[in-house]
């Protein structure tokens, strides 16, 4: 049995600790930190194509170039995250992230621009499964899908600061120069790290990983056989590959297909920043909401939504580009987090394979984390604009309905 801060070991429950909210505070930061160095290369893509010599395609393998490695890592990162606990593991991919970024300011061409991107991916993994893993230890009931939501906002929040402000506000801060912009981001991803180490040196945080460590350990080849035997396991997996292959295609290239409407960078910037807003007020209300009697309507609205987005912002008008771009937000902020929770809530509920079932989820989804960028970038270039991506990512958000239909028919066959 994991063992939770609001239970005891005779099952009896006890009122939940105060300390949670700061853990999920550092939590909200360690994402922040974590979408600021995925997003901060998007608004630049224009800067780094004209230095480094690079075309649209090439571009397109160096944004899911970190997602390569992540789907490798994620499955490993999972594990030592249910063996050795969250803390120590979060605070090994803040410095692995922050050494991404800084090797990208000294790239010199398309491959070490390629490789510097794919460092990112050894320890992000650690983030994006830490976070269930601490949400699952710290809160239970309807908070479990509130602090996810609130979490996910930290993962908004470094997406519209760095798309917004970085060719406004940051790039003129440093002259002009996108190579020392990446090192003042890596030293504030650091300083993050710093702050979520003093965060988690809390005598409740060391009690828990104390009690974690002393926990019977399965072995990681049983937990994953069981994950992956689970069909209901198999289609969030599934779900979570095309969520995340939408996801990344339209963020990473959001501000240049804006660009190519005829925006400036800074025009385009502001415009991207408009799904991020919006997808905050999605993960701050739809999770919580997402109880299991209302997560199969939640999630056909939010694929409805992301099907719709993108015939909108393919039209390229105004108010039809507005909506088109709010829609995309709310799906971008929910899709993700509603999926994990019913990962995280599949079986039995136990938290000790929290780590490794988000792991999995991560391995498989990041396979479309690459595929996505991958995939837009290489439309975009052989067809001269954006609208063949764009009727592409029509056609994943009609598969996901068709896979949300499936799991429901899964879920009713288990339930009798």
């Amino acid at each position: 049995m994991a063992i939770a801060p609001n239970a005891t070991d005779d099952n009896v429950a006890e009122p939940p600790h105060p300390y949670r909210w700061a853990m999920l505070w550092g939590v909200w930061l360690l994402y922040f930190a974590f979408a600021l160095a995925i997003a901060s290369m998007a608004p630049l893509v224009y800067k780094l194509m004209a230095d480094l010599n690079m075309h649209r395609g090439e571009m397109g393998t160096v944004l899911a170039a970190w997602q390569l490695t992540y789907i490798f890592c994620s499955v490993p990162c999972g594990g030592l995250l249910d063996r050795f606990g969250p803390r120590r593991m979060m605070f090994v991919s803040v410095l692995v992230i922050a050494a991404s970024v800084a090797l990208r300011g000294i790239a010199s061409d398309y491959v070490t621009l390629l490789l510097a991107v794919m460092v990112f991916g050894l320890g992000g993994p650690l983030i994006s499964s830490g976070a269930p893993k601490v949400v699952s230890l710290w809160f239970t009931g309807k908070e479990r899908g509130l602090a996810m939501g609130i979490y996910f906002t930290g993962n908004a929040t470094g997406g519209i600061v760095a798309v917004a402000l970085t060719n406004s506000v940051f790039l003129p801060a440093v002259g002009g120069d996108w190579r020392d912009l990446m090192s003042v981001f890596a030293l504030f991803v650091i300083a993050i790290g710093v702050v979520w180490m003093a965060i988690s040196a809390h005598p409740a945080s060391r009690d828990m990983e104390a009690k974690l460590s002393a926990e019977v350990k399965r072995r990681s080849r049983d937990v994953f056989l069981e994950l992956v035997c689970d069909p209901v396991v198999r289609l969030v997996l599934l779900m979570g590959l095309f969520i995340l292959f939408f996801n990344h295609g339209m963020n990473h290239w959001l501000p240049d297909l804006l660009r190519s409407y005829g925006m400036t960078p800074s025009e385009a910037g502001y415009w991207a920043a408009i799904p991020t807003l919006f997808g905050m007020v999605a993960s701050l209300s739809l999770p919580r909401m997402a109880t299991p009697d209302k997560r199969f309507a939640i999630l056909l609205g939010l694929f409805l939504c992301a099907a719709a987005a993108t015939l909108m912002v393919w039209s390229a008008s105004g108010p039809l580009l507005a909506i088109g771009l709010v829609l995309q937000g709310m799906c971008r902020g929910a899709m993700t987090s509603i999926s994990i929770l019913l990962l995280i809530e599949s079986g039995d509920g136990n938290t000790s394979r929290v780590g490794a079932a988000s792991g999995l989820y991560f391995s498989v989804g990041e396979v479309g984390g690459v595929l996505g960028p991958m995939s837009m970038g290489a439309l975009a270039h052989t067809t001269g604009d954006f609208d063949a991506s764009l009727f592409m990512m029509f056609g994943v958000a009609c598969l996901l309905m068709l896979i949300l239909f499936r799991l429901r028919t899964v879920q009713g066959r288990i339930a009798t």
